[in-house]
């Protein structure tokens, strides 16, 4: 699979998958970063696309030394289902 990637010009992770770009927007706070907004082309949904996009996405948080907060459903989920990321919330 492809690599997530920080586009910070648009303020989002991105996702190249077959053709199509999904993508996570955020903000970034002086404490975390705020993903706001998780949306996978309609042709990709249902493949694990979206998790695939999140997992890279606080890994590279992870790797900044930043924070997370989760300002969509999504990622409270994702987050939910995946304490190996509960370091980020705290």
């Amino acid at each position: 699979m492809a690599a997530v990637r920080d586009n910070k010009a648009q303020n989002r992770f991105e996702l190249d998958i077959d053709g199509a770009v999904a993508f996570a927007n955020y903000r970034v706070t002086p404490a975390a970063v705020i993903i706001t907004h998780t949306e996978t082309p309609r042709a990709l949904r249902g493949r694990g696309i979206a998790s695939e996009l999140i997992r890279g996405a606080l890994e590279l948080i992870r790797a900044d030394g930043r924070k997370v907060i989760a300002g969509c459903g999504f990622v409270v989920d994702y987050l939910r289902r995946n304490p190996e990321f509960a370091d980020l919330t705290g």
